[in-house]
């Protein structure tokens, strides 16, 4: 499983003032423009949900259609490939197509491993979005946009928050990270990822 090395370069969306934030800022609303025009998109992920004293390893696949719906499918564990789930266009609840995997409910919503991709990408497109940074790392030549999204009314470290990592050159989501009170509870890798809509900047895919 692959990861990020995180070097951070600028401070928060509504407290940086200096040009590298500025720049932050401003890739932050670019992706999120393009997350909101996306048509589909497509991406390999390596999950990993952390409930304390029980950790789970997933692989699977998803892809998304505006005009459809988001299908994903259970590559690994080995005992639960091809399962796979949907989200219908103008839905937002998770439909199973026969065997459903339950390991319980990750935060007070009830979000579940499956439900975490969906999340992460609603969150880019309509979260608030508290603080951008671009970052060192080993992947995306050698930067990433770092964004935090959580609820305006509490304070960093408190709710559930979102944080997600992007190659700031085609948009491609590298890393999304779910955590409640703190806690990590969802950590998403992707690759592979592909998108494409009007005015996106990731058209071709990347991986």
């Amino acid at each position: 499983m692959s990861s990020i090395l995180i070097v951070t370069s600028c401070l928060s969306l509504a407290a940086c003032g200096s040009p590298s934030g500025a720049e932050a800022d401003e890739t932050a609303l670019e992706i999120r423009t393009d997350y909101l025009a996306m048509e589909r998109c497509s991406a390999t992920v390596d999950l990993t949900a952390d409930y304390g004293e029980r950790v789970y390893e997933y692989g699977l696949t998803f892809s998304y259609e505006r005009a459809g719906e988001t299908v994903l499918m259970l590559t690994a564990p080995e005992a639960a490939a091809g399962v796979s789930a949907h989200i219908r266009a103008g839905e937002t609840t998770l439909e199973y197509d026969g065997i459903r995997v339950e390991t319980g409910p990750l935060d007070p919503a009830g979000l579940s491993p499956m439900d975490a991709v969906p999340a992460l990408l609603a969150a880019v497109r309509e979260g608030y979005l508290a603080e951008t940074a671009l970052e060192g790392t080993e992947e995306a030549g050698g930067q990433a946009l770092h964004m935090v999204i959580r609820d305006p009314d509490v304070s960093a470290g408190s709710g559930t928050e979102y944080q997600l990592w992007f190659d700031p050159r085609d948009r491609a989501l590298l890393q999304g990270e779910v955590s409640v009170d703190g806690h990590t509870v969802v950590r998403c890798m992707f690759s592979d990822w592909s998108m494409s809509g009007p005015e996106t900047a990731g058209e071709g895919g990347t991986s």
